[in-house]
C-alpha cells in the first residue's frame, strides 16, 4: 500500500511511495507526529539518480521486517537534497562532524524537533565484514538509547547545533581586508596547478569529478599570472580538457558527461548524468575553445548540447535535472558495449575501426566483459571521420535499450548554469540557436519561477511539469537567476538589437532581492536561506563550492557584472566587502572555492563591456572576439554611438569610441 510520499512530485519521493517504510515528506507535520510520540526523527536523504541510495532502498526499505523496526520507534522523513538543499546541508555538515565523512544516501537521527544528534550515510541490512553496523542494529541500538538516556542526545544535539553556527560564523572571518589582493590569487593558482594530475589530468586520485569551477578559476587568472604560471595554466587545461573528453566520464556515442569517474584515468564513470556538471562543463570547454581553437573541444560542446536538445529539454523550454546511473537494474547497463554488439550495428569493417578506436575488447574494461567506450585514438580526424558510426551507435542503442530513469523536475539553479553556458558557446560558436534557446530558457523560469509583488521577486526553486512552482528560492537561485539574465544580456544583442535591456533590469532586481533577503547586518557574507524562510538547526552561509558554485560564490560574479554594467558603486561595495572572507581559504583550500576567485580574478582583470552602433557588422564583431583568449564580455548595442562606431570599457577605464574595429579589439 502506498505511503504519504505517493502524491508527492519529487521523483525521489515517488521512488520510495511504495515502501513499508511510514515515510512522511519533510515539513511540520512529521515534526508534530514526533513531538507527540516522543519519538526520534529519522531523516533519510537522497536523490533520484543516485545508486548507492537506490541500493539501500533496495535492501531495508523495501524490507517488511526492517521498515517494521522503523515505524515502530522513528517518525521517518524522506528528503530530496535537490528540492530542499538547505535541508540536507544542515545535516550533511552534522554528519560530517560526527564521522568525519559524509554521502548520500544520509541517514540522520534527530530529536523530535529536527536537531541531528547522529547519523551516517550506507548501512547494509546485515553484517558483511565491512565494519559498518547494519542497519536494524543501528535503529534498535538508537531507539533503545533514546529511550533510557534522551538527556545525553539532547546534549549531544545541542553541541552539534553550536559547533554549526559557530563554523557559519567562523567563516566569515577569513583575514584582513588588507591581505586579499592579487599576489593572494596567483598564489591560489599555484595552489591548484601544484595538485594537478599531468598524466591523466584532473586534480588528485580517485575518485575523480570534472573540475570545471577550477579551470575556469585558471583561465580568468592567467591575464595576472607571471609568465611560467600562465604557461603551467595552460597545460593544465589542455591536459584535463582531452583527457575528459576522450575518457568514459563522457558519452563518446551520445554526448553529456557522467557525474565523476571512480578511477584516476576518466575510463569508469559513476554513470548518472546531471544537468550542473554538464552546464559547467560547457561552460569550461567554450573558455578552452577559445583559449586554444581546439577542435575536440568544439565537438564536444556541439555533441553535449545535442544531447541536452534530443533528451532533457522539456516542452516548456527548462531541462530535465538528470539520468540515473541505472537501467534494467544494473549500473551503465546502458551505455557499455561488446564487441560482437558493435559488429552487430555497423558490420564488421567499419566496427574494427570503431573497436579500435574507442577500446572495445572482447576482454572489457567493465564489468562481464563489456567495455565502456574511450576514445583512444589521438588523431581529431580519425574521430570526425567516425561520426556517422558513433550516429548509428547512439540510434541503436537508442531503439534496443531500455534507457536510464529521467527526473524530470526542473531546478531552476541548474537551468541558470545552463543557460549562462548556451550563451556564450552560442555566441563565440556562431551558433544562434543556442543562444535563442538560452533565451527560451531563461523566459520560462522568469515567467514559471519567478512572481514580482509589491514586496519584491518571490523566486522558486523548482518547477514540476504535474505540479508547477515549488519551494522558495534560497540564495543562489536568485544569484545564478541573475547570473543568467547577465548571461543572455551580454550577448542576445547579436542576434536582437535593443533585448538586452531587458535582461539587465531582470539580472538587477534579482541581484538586489537577494541582497536584501539574504543580507547579515552583523557579519560579512550571505546566508544560505532568506530572513523569514523556515530553517532547520541553523541559518548558515554556504562558501564552499560542492557539485555546483556556492552562493555566495555566485554572488561575486552577479555583483561584479552588474558593476560593470551600471557603475553603481554599491555593487562593487558589496564585492569588496565579500572578498576578505575567502582569504584563508585562498591559501590552504583553493579549489574548494575556485567559483569565488574566478570572480574576483575577473573583476580584477577587468570585465570587458563592448557597445556598438547599428551600423557596425555584428557578425564581424562576434568573430573578432571569438578570436581572441577569454575574458567576460558583454556586447550591446547603443543608440549612443556613431552608427559604426565601437567604444570598449575594462573594468573601470573607457576607451573613445571607434569606428576601426580591429583598432577598437587591441585593447583585448
Amino acid at each position: 500500500m502506498p505511503n504519504r510520499l505517493f502524491d508527492e512530485n519529487s521523483l525521489y519521493l515517488r521512488q520510495h511511495a511504495n515502501n513499508p517504510v511510514d515515510w512522511y515528506a519533510w515539513g511540520p507535520e512529521a515534526m508534530a507526529a514526533a513531538e507527540a510520540a516522543d519519538k526520534p526523527l529519522l531523516v533519510s536523504i537522497g536523490y533520484s539518480a543516485c545508486h548507492w541510495c537506490h541500493v539501500m532502498a533496495h535492501e531495508c526499505f523495501e524490507d517488511a521486517h526492517i521498515a517494521g523496526i522503523m515505524n515502530k520507534h522513528f517518525i521517518c522523513v524522506k528528503v530530496d537534497r535537490e528540492e530542499r538543499p538547505d535541508v540536507d546541508q544542515i545535516y550533511m555538515e552534522a554528519v560530517q562532524m560526527i564521522q568525519q565523512r559524509g554521502g548520500w544516501p544520509l541517514n540522520v537521527f534527530c530529536l523530535p524537533d529536527g536537531r541531528p544528534f547522529f547519523g551516517g550515510t550506507y548501512f547494509p541490512p546485515e553484517d558483511r565484514g565491512q565494519g559498518i553496523i547494519p542497519w536494524p542494529q543501528m535503529c534498535m541500538r538508537i531507539a533503545d538509547f533514546y529511550k533510557r538516556s534522551k538527556p545525553e542526545l539532547v546534549e549531544n544535539a545541542e553541541a552539534i547545533q553550536k559547533n554549526i553556527l559557530a563554523a557559519t560564523q567562523a567563516a566569515g572571518s577569513g583575514g584582513p581586508s588588507d591581505a586579499w589582493g592579487a599576489a593572494l590569487l596567483g598564489e591560489a593558482g599555484q595552489g591548484i596547478c601544484g595538485n594537478h594530475d599531468d598524466q591523466y589530468g584532473g586534480f588528485g586520485g580517485a575518485p575523480k569529478f570534472p573540475p570545471a569551477m577550477a579551470l575556469n578559476f585558471l583561465g580568468a587568472l592567467r591575464p595576472l599570472a607571471d609568465p611560467e604560471l600562465a604557461k603551467r595554466i595552460g597545460e593544465v587545461s589542455r591536459i584535463t580538457l582531452r583527457a575528459m573528453a576522450h575518457g568514459g566520464l563522457y558519452d563518446q556515442f551520445g554526448g553529456g558527461f557522467a557525474r565523476y569517474s571512480v578511477d584516476a584515468h576518466w575510463l569508469i564513470p559513476h554513470f548518472e548524468k546531471m544537468l550542473y556538471d554538464n552546464a559547467l562543463l560547457i561552460e569550461a570547454y567554450t573558455r578552452g575553445w577559445l583559449d586554444a581553437q581546439e577542435p575536440l573541444y568544439a565537438a564536444v560542446i556541439e555533441e553535449t548540447i545535442g544531447w541536452l536538445e534530443r533528451e532533457m529539454l522539456s516542452p516548456e523550454g527548462g531541462f530535465y535535472a538528470a539520468l540515473d546511473a541505472d537501467s534494467e537494474g544494473e549500473e551503465g547497463r546502458y551505455y557499455v558495449w561488446t564487441p560482437e554488439a558493435v559488429d552487430a550495428v555497423l558490420g564488421p569493417a567499419l566496427a574494427r575501426e570503431v573497436r579500435a578506436a574507442y577500446n572495445i575488447t572482447g576482454e572489457g574494461n567493465f564489468e562481464h566483459g563489456q567495455s565502456n567506450p574511450a576514445l583512444v585514438e589521438p588523431d581529431f580526424a580519425v574521430r570526425a571521420r567516425l561520426a556517422g558510426a558513433r550516429e548509428q551507435l547512439r540510434a541503436h542503442r537508442e531503439a534496443e535499450r531500455v534507457p536510464p530513469g529521467k527526473d524530470t523536475k526542473i531546478s531552476l539553479a541548474w537551468n541558470a548554469l545552463l543557460i549562462r553556458a548556451l550563451a556564450d558557446a552560442g555566441y563565440y560558436l556562431n551558433r544562434p540557436e543556442w543562444l535563442r534557446r538560452a533565451q527560451q530558457a531563461l523566459d520560462f523560469l522568469w515567467k514559471s519561477l519567478v512572481r514580482e509583488t509589491a514586496d519584491g521577486l518571490r523566486v522558486q526553486s523548482v518547477y514540476y511539469e504535474d505540479g508547477g512552482a515549488r519551494v522558495d528560492g534560497f540564495l543562489h537561485d536568485y544569484a545564478l537567476l541573475a547570473e543568467a539574465c547577465l548571461a543572455v544580456a551580454g550577448k542576445i544583442d547579436w542576434i536582437e538589437p535593443g533585448a538586452a535591456k531587458r535582461y539587465e533590469a531582470c539580472a538587477q532586481s534579482c541581484l538586489d532581492q537577494a541582497l536584501r533577503s539574504f543580507g547579515d547586518p552583523h557579519g560579512i557574507g550571505y546566508y544560505f536561506t532568506a530572513e523569514d524562510a523556515e530553517t532547520p538547526v541553523a541559518r548558515r552561509k554556504e562558501w564552499f563550492d560542492n557539485a555546483t558554485p556556492a552562493g555566495n560564490s555566485v554572488l561575486l560574479h552577479a555583483l561584479s557584472g552588474l558593476y560593470a554594467l551600471t557603475g553603481e558603486g554599491r555593487y562593487a561595495a558589496g564585492l569588496e566587502a565579500s572578498l576578505p572572507a575567502y582569504t584563508d581559504y585562498a591559501r590552504k583550500v583553493a579549489a574548494g572555492i575556485a567559483h569565488a576567485l574566478e570572480a574576483a580574478a575577473s573583476h580584477r582583470v577587468g570585465i570587458a563591456v563592448v557597445t556598438f552602433g547599428s551600423g557596425v557588422d555584428r557578425q564581424a564583431l562576434r568573430e573578432a572576439l571569438a578570436a581572441k583568449p577569454w575574458r567576460r564580455t558583454f556586447v550591446l548595442a547603443s543608440d549612443a554611438l556613431p552608427d559604426d562606431a565601437l567604444q570598449v570599457c575594462l573594468g573601470t577605464e573607457c576607451h573613445a569610441p571607434i569606428q576601426n574595429m580591429e583598432a577598437a579589439l587591441t585593447v583585448f
